[in-house]
């Protein structure tokens, strides 16, 4: 049975189990060997069988067994817990029992207390009052004997009495009780001397707990408040002696808030007093010195101080509401601050503008006194008016042309200036003005702005630029205007991002935003309109400039030589002149130009002068070497067209490139030129106007292939 036993392993597996069992027999461990006997493994197997069987029953037996045990000890196991659940009910059958007692007791000792406090307490009243008109006869009889009134370490316990006393005799009838009352309300009033004297020295010492003792008593007499004013007197000693105020404030009540909440029993209502008597005091005195200093004499420093200190109160005040000052410390703290500027603040944005319309004026007059420029006055009213309206329809020149020596009249460094003066209004104004006047305080300061910079500076520049344009048939002219336009939309550039980062803000929520972009659309516009004169008249006289070389330098001979068979050049002197003329100002305006401004710049310019070349080239008859020579100075002409970069333009060269073909093709050949792409879409007349230009033209070959 032990070998038996052995076999069995864990986990158990009947096939393992099989073949262990005949490895161990001898002769049936190698199936299908020479050693392998099956009698003896089959008879290995049935012994193994009636070992498994003998083992079975004898593990049932002990299963059995255990079995019965397990039932035994669990009836014994039941009954032992009925045992205890009914220990368990009578066990609290006795708790109830005691808890009611218990309660019965408690109601009795309760009822007991009621009736000692029922009968204790009108005793007390009772000693008490005897105790008062004790006293009360000694202030009668007018000699205070009793120990608490003689005896100084025990002024807390006379300061009770008396104020007690002193509550009771406010209701004894004048006449009969005068003189005691009189007694008692000098006795009261020393007393509270007494200890406020004792409050101060405390103070002086340092001993909170004292301050605090004392503190208590003086509650309940009327010379409280004295006590918090000597507080508060003595905290501000030796505090303010540098020359930031506001910082030592910050500094003084953040150290008073951690001690006053250990002295007073209302620590809010004294810090906010503190608070009160500093800015009534310490801050309003330091800010008129400050600022009546300067309020007349100096307009700059007067505004530059009333910002700061301005700001500095109100940082001041931030700081001070995270102190505990009662319920609402927002309109607490905006009184105080209200009531130190409030003069000043009535009357700020007359200053403002006051000192801006006259800063702005010196800034520009320094400028035009350092150009040696008199300013010229522009005219207004109904003839300045008429002139204005009849140069804008005809775009003639009116009056006599002024020459500005290449001076723009535009400085950048005058506009920062009179763009910084205005940021800092703005900010002033954002800081100073109540809000509900904040967008008409922002409006005028923008006011004075467009005023200054757009009206008297860059609408002064565009009129004497204007008046500076000579006229188209001049020579040798030089054109400055393009200088001013560049000059004028780098000044725009600046104006509208002040508009943008320092007024909107001020004005993006109220009616004034509308008036303010219509006030700049307005000013833009009529600044635009004065530009594209300008460019106008300065394309003239470009294109004047122009016919003065052709004029000068094209000979009839150019196109027409004595000797065909002579011609050693590739293209004309004219053309030379005029394609370097021409580069020089497309660079000009590419300068002086941004965006969309250069390209529709350039296309009027481009087409101006594809007229021009087309017309003059009509002026000639030209010989077939001559037009050989007339589609060379068009290909130069092309050639120029290209630094436009105008499709448009170097189109319109294109063509006239085809169109000068026809002064050298053969006669033969002309139809099939002439319905070519770039010529068939182009009037019959056009095409003649050109053929007719050929000296050969009158030859009855010629006419006759062209009809």
């Amino acid at each position: 049975m032990a070998t038996t036993a052995e076999l069995f392993e864990e986990p158990f597996v009947a096939d393992e189990y099989i073949e262990r069992l005949a490895w161990r027999t001898p002769g049936g461990g190698s199936r299908g060997g020479e050693a392998f006997d099956p009698k003896r493994l089959l008879e290995e197997f049935v012994n193994h069988i009636q070992e498994l069987q003998v083992m079975d029953e004898r593990i049932q037996r002990k299963v059995e067994k255990l079995e019965q045990q397990c039932q035994k000890e669990a009836k014994e196991f039941a009954k032992k817990v009925q045992e205890l659940q009914k220990s368990n009910q009578v066990a609290f059958q006795h708790f109830q029992e005691l808890d009611e007692h218990i309660s019965y007791v408690a109601t009795k000792v309760c009822h007991l207390g009621d009736q000692l406090e029922g009968v204790n307490t009108p005793r007390q009243r009772a000693v008490e009052a005897q105790k008062l008109m004790k006293y009360f006869n000694e202030f009668l009889d007018g000699e205070l004997k009793s120990d608490v009134f003689t005896n100084s370490e025990k002024i807390k316990e006379a300061a009770d009495i008396i104020q007690k006393l002193h509550l009771i005799a406010q209701e004894l009838p004048f006449d009969r009780f005068s003189e005691v009352k009189s007694k008692i309300a000098s006795k009261y009033h020393d007393l509270e001397c007494q200890l406020i004297q004792e409050f101060t020295s405390a103070q002086r010492r340092g001993e909170i707990s004292r301050m605090r003792e004392v503190a208590a008593v003086l509650l309940h007499f009327k010379g409280y408040s004295h006590c918090v004013d000597v507080y508060i007197k003595q905290c501000q000693e030796g505090v303010f002696l540098r020359n930031d105020v506001f910082e030592d404030a910050a500094i003084l009540c953040q150290r008073v808030n951690k001690q006053v909440g250990e002295v007073f029993s209302n620590p809010e209502t004294v810090l906010a007093k503190l608070i009160q008597n500093i800015f009534e005091v310490k801050l309003q005195s330091y800010v008129k010195d400050q600022l009546e200093e300067h309020r007349k004499s100096d307009a700059e420093q007067y505004l530059k101080n009333l910002y700061d200190l301005y700001t500095r109160t109100t940082n001041l005040s931030s700081k001070l509401m995270e102190f505990n000052l009662g319920t609402d410390k927002q309109t607490f703290l905006s009184k105080l601050i209200k009531s130190i500027f409030i003069s000043y603040l009535e009357n700020y944005i007359e200053v403002e503008i006051g000192y801006l319309k006259s800063r702005s004026a010196m800034i520009l007059q320094r400028y035009y006194d350092s150009k040696n420029h008199q300013k010229r006055s522009i005219g207004t009213g109904g003839i300045q008016d008429l002139k204005e309206r009849i140069r804008q329809r005809t775009n003639l020149p009116l009056g006599p042309s002024i020459d500005t020596h290449g001076e723009t009249f535009l400085s950048q460094e005058v506009v920062v200036n009179l763009l910084q003066e205005t940021k800092q209004a703005f900010e002033r104004c954002h800081r100073l003005s109540d809000p509900s006047d904040l967008p008409k305080n922002a409006f005028r300061i923008f006011s004075m702005l467009v005023e200054f910079l757009c009206t008297e500076h860059i609408d002064y520049a565009l009129e004497t630029g204007l008046a500076g344009i000579p006229s188209s048939d001049s020579k040798n002219a030089n054109l400055y205007f393009l200088d001013v336009v560049h000059q004028a939309n780098t000044i725009f550039h600046l104006f509208d991002k002040q508009f943008n980062d320092h007024l909107m803000p001020l004005i993006s929520s109220s009616p004034k935003l509308s008036e303010c972009l219509q006030k700049k659309k307005d000013i833009i516009e009529q600044m635009e309109v004065k530009l594209d004169m300008g460019i106008d008249r300065t394309l003239n006289c470009m294109i004047g400039q122009m016919k003065h070389i052709l004029a000068a330098e094209q000979k009839k001979t150019d196109f027409k030589p004595e000797d065909e068979n002579n011609v050693l050049i590739q293209y004309t002197n004219a053309c030379v002149k005029v394609c370097g003329y021409v580069r020089k100002q497309v660079e000009k305006i590419r300068n002086s130009m941004d965006g969309k401004n250069v390209d529709t710049v350039l296309m009027e310019l481009g087409v101006r002068f594809h007229r021009l070349i087309y017309e003059h080239l009509q002026q000639y008859s030209y010989s077939c070497m001559g037009g050989m020579l007339a589609i060379c100075d068009v290909a130069e002409y092309r050639k120029c067209a290209k630094d436009f970069k105008i499709a448009l333009v170097l189109q319109l060269f294109d063509t006239l490139h085809a169109l000068c073909n026809l002064l050298v093709v053969a006669p033969d050949n002309l139809k099939q030129v002439c319905s070519g792409e770039q010529l068939a879409n182009l009037d019959k007349n056009i095409l003649h106007s050109f053929v007719q230009l050929r000296v050969d033209y009158r030859s009855a070959r010629l006419a006759r292939h062209f009809s």
